[in-house]
């Protein structure tokens, strides 16, 4: 089997932070929630998953997103994604309407902020 995507975590206060590096597609999305979970305690406020190491998002993972952000809603948690201006996961991001439901950043520095 061919690992897609590397999933890394760390916390930064009462922020968890997770960097997606590959693909995230139907066969590794559940996989790669998992890992985008590690970091979060019920002390943290803020999940930030940094795509800009992500080269491609299919609309599972659109959907796992979608989810995760409504999950963590419920928790009084809130869910920040990391996605680099004028990539391909960008135009996703856009046509699928993410950033209306979720707040994207350009960088993880400003979604720290």
């Amino acid at each position: 089997m061919t690992l897609l995507a590397t999933v890394s975590g760390e916390r930064r206060g009462t922020t968890a932070i997770a960097h997606v590096v590959g693909e995230i597609d139907a066969s590794n999305v559940a996989w790669v929630e998992e890992r985008l979970r590690t970091p979060l305690t019920n002390r943290c406020e803020v999940l930030a998953v940094d795509l800009t190491g992500t080269t491609y998002l299919d609309s599972a993972g659109i959907a796992m997103l979608f989810g995760l952000a409504t999950a963590l809603r419920q928790h009084q948690q809130q869910l920040r994604l990391v996605v680099s201006d004028g990539s391909s996961i960008a135009r996703m991001v856009a046509l699928a309407g993410l950033g209306h439901a979720i707040p994207t950043h350009p960088s993880l520095e400003a979604a720290l902020s």
